[in-house]
């Protein structure tokens, strides 16, 4: 790829549910160690596009993707590797964390067993790290071998985002994050956003702009299941070229 920047590029991506078309010819691409915002509103198809970056449409039978997306000019929808290999590469959060059934503790090591690592003085430490990289660590020493379903909500979110973390992800992708948090809870989702991203190539899918506005270093702004337009945040929100991203910013749709 001649841009050592960009960390994903995605080229001609169609989508059909059944004869329904959701994604329709999508260019784009996500910058490396950049925070990208994929907005829209409801509806438009962002989940739909950031579930295809780890191929987590394969779960549904019914779906046909045609088309090309590049991670390190490998082609993701055309590759021999495993899945389970690709989707090491990438941290995932949900709208609603979900904790595994189990200890906060063995919550966090998972990960980290899975890829064979399971000596206890190794897994201590390492679990200590990845709660102090989400904040949570204070919150939660004394109770690591609690069940991770008793902190609030706000909690197991970062706890879901430790748990991303410690399979060593290169990206992390985040589908509207913060929406079943409270307001301190998506603030710190937030932040911890914006110090990871320098290590980390980070994609969240939202709605809501003030959000975008607040995180975005580059915005790739979806409609009916096209990208309109996309690029830096500032140019994108000072400067928008489209009229449908106009119409948008101003408020006339959500």
């Amino acid at each position: 790829m001649e841009n050592h920047s960009t960390k994903i590029k995605i080229e001609n991506l169609d989508l059909y549910f059944g004869k329904k078309q959701i994604l329709k010819n999508i260019e784009a691409e996500i910058p490396k160690n950049k925070l990208t915002v994929i907005l829209g509103p409801s509806g438009c198809g962002k989940t739909t596009l950031l579930k295809c970056l780890n191929r987590l449409m394969d779960l549904y039978p019914e779906v046909r993707v045609k088309g090309h997306i590049l991670i390190d000019d490998q082609d993701i929808l055309h590759t021999t590797n495993g899945l389970n290999i690709l989707r090491k590469r990438m941290g995932l959060l949900s709208q609603q964390p979900y904790p595994l059934p189990m200890s906060i503790y063995r919550n966090v090591a998972y990960g980290l067993r899975i890829s064979g690592r399971r000596k206890k003085r190794f897994l201590d430490k390492r679990v200590e790290h990845y709660l102090n990289m989400v904040n949570l660590w204070d919150e939660v020493k004394d109770r690591l071998k609690e069940p991770a379903s008793g902190l609030s909500i706000g909690q197991q979110q970062r706890l879901c985002l430790a748990r991303g973390l410690a399979v060593d992800p290169e990206i992390i992708l985040a589908d509207e994050p913060t929406s079943a948090l409270d307001p301190i809870s998506s603030e710190a989702i937030e932040k911890k956003f914006m110090e990871l991203k320098s290590r980390y190539t980070i994609v969240v899918v939202t709605h809501i702009l003030r959000q975008a506005k607040r995180i975005a270093d580059n915005v790739i702004f979806m409609y009916l299941g096209e990208v309109i337009e996309q690029g830096p945040a500032e140019e994108f929100f000072n400067n928008p070229k489209e009229e449908k991203t106009k119409q948008f910013l101003k408020g006339a749709f959500n």
